[in-house]
């Protein structure tokens, strides 16, 4: 008899330890009210709260649907587990831990699930597995994300497919905001998002860490604001890598990365990588510039197409551009414009607008080498580290260049003021670049209000309390991101 008890009670720990709710698999739209009725010890709801209790599963042919505004907090451990279809489209969900000290495993959406997620706050837990291919998730906030549960190396850890990332915002998380396994083959749409001090255990990855893309797709990475911290000073900005074979296509323009370790890392060879319209300042948080600091940096192998590199600004990286045994393009007489502009890149006394650290020639036409000068060739030879400097090394070709003859868009970017600053409730702006929106963001990086700005217009009231705020102007091909401060 004695053993028979203690069968049953291993029977009861094992039970009790792999506890959890399975859809039943028959096509059904599911709320969590629907699965607290069907399984009271999985959910119990107190007015708009729901607590989750046990692991959940739905099963393939099923939905669940979250359309209201509700908090959902989740015991510590707990797994959300897709393989239906997953909806949130309402205006204010939270997914939170029951304790904050106890997180959350997270979600596992798999492969052939449907996944759209809207308006929704994921804290103090785990990330987000996304095996699938249809993954949509926008207008969300991501804050105090830890590893280990779901996902062990990004907030959102992608798989395969094109999954959209947008208008959302990435702050104060353990782990790297956006990554992709080395093999993962997968091409994300990374648009309009917010990445502020990802990557708090300070490990060696930066706030996007993406693999290798599709053949047929390229990764796009666009309008992001992407800025780090000195005290997680080995979190870089953004790296695409192809190391183990494969395809490697990339689009990433018009962000802007501060602040980071570095700014823009490729490694591995390039199928067809853009790098144009960014700003890359002040990537130097390690500061050890053997280690890192550069607003790009290439080590792309002797195989591949060059990495195109136009249209970007580097001010007070401790390396504009270095270029370790690859292939780059900085500005041609065919295809690509050239129009770099670099200012107070360098390190130990030393001035580094480019580093041609390989034996391959670069084509450099058309940029602006020492930002606010007429330079002469002297000038800019003495910015540029190259064959000239070791014979080794491949010849950097940057005559012609300029300093003063920047595209209009450009021009009028750098023209751009407002005032006054500090402001009380109205600031003036001059409007040089024809922006037509306007976004105020707090500086935990959340939305505060956003308004279109009208032909002629060069006024605009706000109704803010005291504090800095980022205060963001754009258009469709220019924007600028400045500090605001209201007394």
């Amino acid at each position: 008899m004695k053993k028979f008890y203690i069968f049953l009670s291993l029977l009861l720990i094992s039970t009790i330890g792999t506890a959890q709710y399975v859809s039943p698999g028959t096509g059904v739209s599911l709320s969590l009210d629907d699965i607290s009725v069907a399984s009271p010890t999985t959910i119990t709801v107190n007015q708009s709260a729901y607590t989750i209790h046990e692991n959940i599963t739905i099963a393939v042919s099923d939905t669940l649907l979250i359309d209201t505004d509700i908090e959902v907090l989740m015991d510590e451990a707990v797994l959300m587990t897709i393989q239906g279809v997953f909806i949130v489209d309402s205006q204010d969900v939270i997914f939170t831990a029951s304790d904050a000290t106890l997180p959350y495993d997270g979600f596992r959406f798999e492969e052939g699930s449907s996944i759209a997620i809207r308006n929704s706050v994921f804290e103090n837990g785990g990330g987000l597995r996304v095996l699938t291919e249809d993954f949509l998730v926008e207008y969300s906030v991501f804050e105090n994300i830890v590893g280990g549960g779901a996902t062990t190396s990004a907030v959102i850890q992608l798989s395969r497919g094109i999954p959209v990332i947008q208008h959302n915002i990435f702050m104060n998380n353990e782990i790297p905001a956006v990554g992709s396994a080395a093999n993962a083959a997968v091409s994300p749409y990374i648009f309009d998002n917010i990445l502020l001090d990802n990557n708090l255990e300070n490990s060696n990855r930066p706030q996007i860490n993406l693999g290798t893309s599709r053949s047929d797709v390229p990764t796009i990475i666009k309008q992001n604001i992407i800025i780090g911290n000195a005290n997680t000073f080995m979190a870089g900005g953004v790296a695409v890598a192809n190391l183990v074979g494969g395809s490697l296509i990339a689009e990433i323009s018009d962000n802007l990365i501060a602040d980071n370790r570095y700014g823009i890392t490729v490694i591995g060879p390039s199928d067809d990588v853009k790098i144009f319209d960014n700003i890359l300042e002040s990537n130097n948080t390690q500061n050890l510039p053997m280690q890192g600091g550069s607003g790009i940096s290439l080590s792309s192998g002797a195989g591949g197409n060059p990495v195109q590199v136009y249209g970007n600004e580097f001010r007070e990286n401790l390396w504009g551009i270095t270029v370790i045994n690859s292939l780059i393009n900085l500005g041609d007489n065919n295809g690509n414009p050239g129009g770099n502009i670099f200012a107070d890149n360098g390190n130990n006394g030393e001035v580094y607008a480019l580093y041609n650290n390989s034996s391959f020639p670069i084509m450099a036409l058309h940029n602006c080498w020492i930002e606010g000068q007429l330079s002469t060739t002297d000038d800019v030879e003495d910015v540029i580290f190259h064959a000239f400097d070791d014979a080794t090394l491949g010849e950097v070709t940057y005559d012609p260049f300029i300093c003063s003859l920047l595209d209009t868009e450009t021009f009028a970017a750098e023209t751009f003021s407002f005032y006054p600053n500090p402001a009380t409730e109205t600031i003036y702006f001059n409007n040089t670049a024809a922006f037509d929106s306007l976004q105020i963001y707090d500086m935990g990086g959340r939305l505060i209000s956003s308004e279109t700005i009208h032909p002629g217009e060069n006024s605009v009231n706000m109704n803010l309390n005291s504090g800095l705020y980022l205060i963001k102007f754009f258009n469709n091909s220019t924007q600028v991101t400045k500090k605001l401060m209201i007394e």
